[in-house]
């Protein structure tokens, strides 16, 4: 086959993808109309308004407690100085603003109850603090995406720092035993008491940790191959789904039935493995995104069976809504913008006990949100749109 052959060919099977994901997205939104879901509306009150003139940058994770207390991570040095932090400044240069402690925590009212965080003494903060999530024994742990963040944190909630897991500024590859290569975010099984981190942004794997002493105990990549680190180079639409993950592994989430769901963002995709990584299957989502992706982040649904999983895209700007079982997207909310309810880049998502979501946005976002939850209804239409309150359209 000549070589303009074989580009005719490629175009052709790149075409036919398309095509078949297009046809796949459609059948499904047939499928799914009329099909029960849970309803949110965005509540534009929460949280309530910060003190001491207080203002957030990228806000990067966020994760729920026992309590439903609501913890936020954000980076304190995102800020333009010369437009957004004048109260900062030296010398100051207007009544406003002063970047946030890096943990905020919020009760359920949205009301500030505690804040910490940053560099202490027998810790080394991360130079690019990523995600915050709360353990079964709420335990929080961060993770961080910057060179030198080859390590985890573990502090109690209200601060107090508990462990180090890794070295910071080691030399680290997939396949170490002692440290991390840009930990996206960590997630809990707490009938096991293991740690599942996505890590990460230098590494391409699934790490399985001893969740009380950091201990490795296992670790895959993309379809439980044996990871490996070379650059596959960027992502093109069309081409065979990669055989391993492409940085970031943004999510690893362990659902009761023990399958674990795994963000592989840039790769467009969801892939779901049993706890000891063998590979499941997978599904994809916008697989034609380019940049950054479309799988940034995942929460289940608070019912025993965790029927649902609600998947932020910060790409399309928008949570899509899939049926756990089939993984089948029935609906999707949000878009984007800055007012209520839109997004810009939204990064992280989590699920309270009552149902309700909250998400953090990064890049320009740089704030929280919360979607109430209003029981159950038909799909009506795949895009909803702003999740505006009934009482204000």
């Amino acid at each position: 086959m000549t070589k303009k052959n074989w580009y005719a060919a490629g175009a052709m099977f790149a075409a036919l993808v398309v095509l078949g994901c297009a046809e796949k997205a459609l059948d499904n939104a047939a499928e799914a109309q009329g099909k029960q879901v849970p309803m949110f509306e965005v509540d534009p009150f929460w949280p309530k308004p910060l003190p001491n003139h207080w203002i957030l940058g990228s806000t990067i994770g966020i994760g729920v407690d026992s309590r439903d207390h609501i913890y936020i991570i954000h980076r304190r040095d995102t800020f333009n100085k010369y437009t957004e932090v004048g109260a900062s400044t030296d010398p100051v240069k207007a009544d406003c603003c002063i970047p946030a402690p890096n943990v905020l925590e919020f009760d359920p009212d949205g009301n500030l109850v505690n804040h910490w965080g940053g560099p202490g003494e027998g810790y080394t903060w991360p130079s690019s603090n990523h995600g915050i999530t709360i353990d079964h024994k709420d335990n929080v742990w961060i993770g961080g995406n910057g060179r030198g963040d080859s390590h985890i944190l573990k502090f109690s909630r209200s601060g107090e720092f508990l462990a180090e897991y890794g070295t910071p500024g080691s030399e680290t590859d997939s396949h170490s035993r002692e440290n991390f290569g840009g930990v996206a975010e960590i997630s809990f099984d707490p009938e096991a008491n293991e740690a599942y981190v996505a890590d990460g942004y230098r590494n391409k794997r699934v790490a399985v940790l001893d969740a009380d002493t950091g201990e490795l105990k296992r670790y895959w990549g993309a379809y439980g191959n044996e990871p490996d680190d070379t650059n596959p180079g960027p992502f093109v639409p069309g081409q065979e789904p990669a055989q391993q993950f492409r940085n970031p592994v943004h999510c690893a989430q362990p659902s009761h039935d023990g399958l674990v769901y795994v963000c592989d963002r840039v790769n467009n995709r969801l892939q779901v493995f049993n706890t000891d990584g063998t590979f499941v299957e997978e599904m994809f989502v916008k697989p034609n995104s380019l940049g950054d992706g479309s799988v940034w982040d995942i929460s289940f649904s608070p019912d025993p069976q965790q029927t649902f999983i609600y998947l932020a895209d910060g790409t399309n700007r928008k949570i899509f809504i899939i049926e756990r079982e089939t993984l089948k997207i029935l609906t999707n909310f949000g878009d984007g913008g800055r007012n209520p309810g839109q997004f810009f880049a939204v990064h992280g998502l989590v699920t309270d006990s009552k149902g309700n979501i909250y998400t953090t946005e990064t890049y320009e976002g740089k704030r929280v949100q919360k979607f109430a939850y209003k029981g159950m209804g038909p799909v009506t239409v795949m895009d909803q749109g702003t999740p505006w309150p009934a009482d204000r359209k």
